[in-house]
């Protein structure tokens, strides 16, 4: 079992107590000395592995000029449907590929695979975060272009994906004015760790007690270097913006 975060990875992974306090983990108080000990070498191991990992990872993307963004967020923020309108958009001016973590099923990926973009499914079964070793050995077996946009889509979850560095270029968080305006606050660490917010479903803003002004000034609080997208998955509202953010990344790489 994964002392991270109690999910059930074939590897063992680990926080300190005051990793575990902020995020609000349960944990046993009640070790002995020696045996805390050897928990604390034990997680700083696994983390500094993970790390490693990660940054031989972000050493062959940047080598094919490739440009990863990790997608995370909680279920239902329109991740996979925000993803799927930027790959029809997008998939004729760059190459594209797809990396799709889930627990069960392929049904993301199949959705994915329509637009005859290349994608891989990680099914982590119990486990609730992808880490830098899956991403390694899935990129081993991918053709990927050079000058070409890779998307990571994390298991939905906004705690234990914080905590992994994948190798990625960029960490997008995706959040849907559904969800309410403090959902930055309630889940900080990985607001802190992205580099991009989006803002989706903007659409039904007339329909929900939520202000865009809120959720930004919220994250800004964690944060204070995001960058914002406000966008539509769905109408395509405010998704060209983002288009030209994706287009212009992957044109600069390797320069």
């Amino acid at each position: 079992m994964c002392v991270t975060c109690g999910c059930n990875h074939s590897h063992s992974e680990g926080l300190t107590h005051e990793e575990m306090h902020a995020l609000g983990i349960a944990h046993d108080h009640e070790h002995h000395h020696s045996g805390e000990s050897r928990i604390h070498k034990v997680e700083q191991d696994i983390l500094l592995e993970n790390n490693l990992i990660a940054a031989r990872n972000r050493g062959y993307f940047e080598a094919k000029s490739i440009f990863v963004l990790n997608l995370v967020s909680s279920p239902g923020s329109g991740k996979t449907s925000f993803l799927e309108k930027t790959i029809s958009e997008l998939q004729k001016r760059i190459p594209i590929a797809v990396i799709e973590g889930d627990q069960q099923t392929d049904n993301d990926a199949d959705r994915i695979r329509t637009f005859g973009t290349p994608c891989v499914q990680i099914n982590t079964q119990n486990g609730c975060h992808l880490d830098a070793e899956m991403i390694h050995h899935t990129v081993t077996g991918m053709d990927l272009k050079e000058k070409s946009l890779l998307f990571i889509e994390n298991v939905g979850n906004l705690v234990c994906p914080a905590l992994f560095d994948l190798g990625e270029s960029k960490r997008v968080v995706i959040i849907s004015v559904t969800e309410g305006d403090d959902k930055p606050l309630k889940y900080p660490y990985m607001f802190e760790s992205a580099d991009i917010c989006i803002i989706n479903k903007i659409d039904l803003l007339p329909y929900v007690d939520s202000k865009t002004e809120r959720i930004r000034e919220n994250a800004l609080k964690i944060n204070p270097h995001l960058i914002f997208y406000e966008v539509s998955a769905t109408s395509g509202a405010g998704m060209n913006v983002w288009y030209n953010y994706l287009y212009d990344q992957v044109k600069a790489s390797g320069r």
